[in-house]
Order: structure tokens, then C-alpha cells, then sequence
């Protein structure tokens, strides 16, 4: 039997807390025989659920002490999940860990793990709109805000509040197999991978920046997606230098004027793949790629997925 705890912090989100008990729980059924066992540990045996979640009040299956005979440690996010950990917490998971433990953190429970100083050397990812802050906290760990997941054998990490259910789908397939994974996957009505990554639900608000002293160039560049601007041009109207327009660029917006005006076409795709019903190729014109191939080669390489996959998961019912 393989013991897997779920940490509860006061104000940990209900979804991440349970989504190991259900989806592991089907896994025994698939399988036909118990595999796992799912225990809810905490500090304290009566935990508060995260406010405006549908908040309510549990009772735990065991203290701190159930983390010193886990297989598997799942950190869901909660509430104070940015704040340093009780050090009682981190002692108990650095322990685990040091005896073989395996440890999955889901969404902003990467906060939590990282803060253990296991993370540190390690790729890692967490919700996109937390992974600045997360490799800003840990400049040791490498953050990446796409993947839904990332394994390094006995440290997991995963993104936002659904990818419990792709991180636990993925200790499934890892444990009994390809095949229960997928029985697993279809009993709880999932795909057992979700195609791309984060960068498809990462909110494309409008890429000017307000404070910028290049505003009116970059408002210009975005009235005008769908021609062919070269770097010449940006520069003609913002009057400088090639060289002086990539030093402001860099510094106001982060980025070089053509990725700053790829980011900004993708953008307005996604725009208009949500909202409308334009053709892909119409869509490849307006916004600037021309060829249907370059278009889609350009927006699954900064979204994760296709044109077409992304208006199936994305269109609104309105402009059906």
C-alpha cells in the first residue's frame, strides 16, 4: 500500500485538497485492488478552508507525524501559501524528504516547498500569474510559468487549481502504468494529458504600457498588426536609432520592439479566435503573419497549442 499524505494548511483550497483522494481513489478502483492510501494530515486536526471557496471547517486524519511514514507528500495550495511556512511544516517536509519521500506541490503550494530549500537547483513551475514572484522569492530555483507540470523524481511541482488533477494523473501513470492511468483518466471524464502548456490561459491584456514613454509608438505598432513593420520602421516613427530604440525598448517593456510586436500579434489572435468566427486564414492576414503556416507555427510556439485547438477550448458561446 502506498501511503499518500495531503498537507492541509489553515486556508488551503478545497479542490487541491481533495482532487488527490479522488483521482488516486479511482485509481485503486481501475485497478481492482487498493494501491493508495489517502490520509489528510495537518499541525492542527481541525483545518479552515480557504475564505470565499465555499470555506468550511474539517477535521484531520493525523497530525505532522503521518508525514514521517508517507510515500508521497502532496502540498496543496492555501491561503498564506506566499507567507513562510511554520517551521515545524518545514522541518517536517525536509525529513520526508531526506528518508525518500516523494513531494508534489500543487499551484501556490510550490511556495511552501520551495521555501524548504529542496526546490533550489531544480526546475519548478506554479501557477503563471505567482511564477515571477516565486522565482523572484527563490532565485535558486528555475521557475518556468508554462508547464502544467514538472517532475524531477521525487520533487513535483504543478501549475494553477486544475493541474492537481493532470499532477495526479501523472503519479498514476508513474506508479501502476500507462494503462490504469488512462482507465483512471476516463472514469473521472479527463484527457490523461491536456495539450500545451499555461501559456494558453495566460490573461493577453493589452501589451501597452501606460507609464512608457514609448506609448504612442507602441500604440502606433498596434494600430497596425497587420502590416509587414520592420524595424526600420518602428525606429523611423519613434525617431531614433536602431541602436537607442532597442536600449528604451528593453528597459520599458522588458523585451526587443519585434518580440514586443510578435507578443502583441499573438495577442490580438487570441482575440480573435475567441470572439469571432474568422477564418484562420483571415486571421493569419490580420494580424500580421500573412502565410496560414507561419501564423500557426508563431502562435503555438508562444501559446502551446494550435490555432484551432485554442478557439475549441477558447471560443466564447456568443460567437458560436
Amino acid at each position: 500500500m502506498t501511503l499518500v499524505a495531503v498537507l492541509a494548511l489553515d486556508g488551503v483550497v478545497p479542490f487541491e485538497l481533495s482532487a488527490p483522494g479522488q483521482v488516486l481513489g479511482t485509481a485503486n478502483d481501475a485497478l481492482g485492488r487498493p494501491h493508495y492510501e489517502v490520509r489528510i494530515c495537518a499541525p492542527r486536526r481541525e483545518v479552515r478552508t480557504a475564505a470565499g471557496l465555499g470555506e468550511f471547517r474539517l477535521g484531520t486524519d493525523g497530525g505532522l507525524e503521518v508525514l514521517a511514514e508517507a510515500d508521497t507528500v502532496v502540498i496543496p495550495g492555501h491561503a498564506g501559501s506566499l507567507d513562510v511556512p511554520p517551521a515545524e511544516v518545514v522541518e517536517a517536509l525536509r525529513a520526508a524528504s531526506a528518508r525518500g519521500a516523494r513531494l508534489a506541490s500543487v499551484c501556490v503550494g510550490a511556495f511552501t516547498l520551495a521555501a524548504t530549500g529542496l526546490l533550489d537547483g531544480h526546475r519548478a513551475t506554479t501557477h503563471w500569474m505567482f511564477a515571477a514572484e516565486l522565482a523572484r522569492r527563490h532565485p535558486a530555483v528555475e521557475v518556468d510559468d508554462n508547464s502544467l507540470y514538472i517532475d524531477n523524481g521525487s520533487l513535483i511541482t504543478s501549475a494553477g487549481v486544475a493541474a492537481a488533477l493532470d499532477l495526479c494523473l501523472h503519479l498514476v501513470h508513474r506508479d501502476l502504468g500507462a494503462a490504469i492511468a488512462a482507465a483512471t483518466a476516463r472514469r473521472i471524464v479527463m484527457t490523461l494529458q491536456r495539450d500545451g502548456g499555461q501559456s494558453q490561459f495566460i490573461d493577453h491584456s493589452h501589451p501597452v504600457e501606460r507609464r512608457s514613454t514609448l506609448q504612442p509608438t507602441l500604440e502606433w505598432m498596434e494600430s497596425r498588426l497587420h502590416e509587414p513593420l520592420s524595424l526600420d520602421d518602428v525606429a523611423r516613427h519613434a525617431a531614433m536609432s536602431i541602436r537607442s530604440l532597442n536600449r528604451h525598448f528593453r528597459a520599458q517593456t522588458g523585451t526587443t520592439p519585434l518580440q514586443w510586436l510578435l507578443r502583441a500579434r499573438v495577442n490580438r489572435a487570441q482575440q480573435l479566435l475567441e470572439s469571432g468566427a474568422l477564418p484562420v486564414q483571415r486571421i493569419a492576414i490580420e494580424t500580421g503573419f500573412g502565410a496560414v503556416s507561419t501564423f500557426r507555427q508563431h502562435f503555438t510556439r508562444h501559446t502551446g497549442v494550435s490555432p484551432q485547438a485554442y478557439r475549441a477550448a477558447f471560443r466564447s458561446p456568443d460567437s458560436r
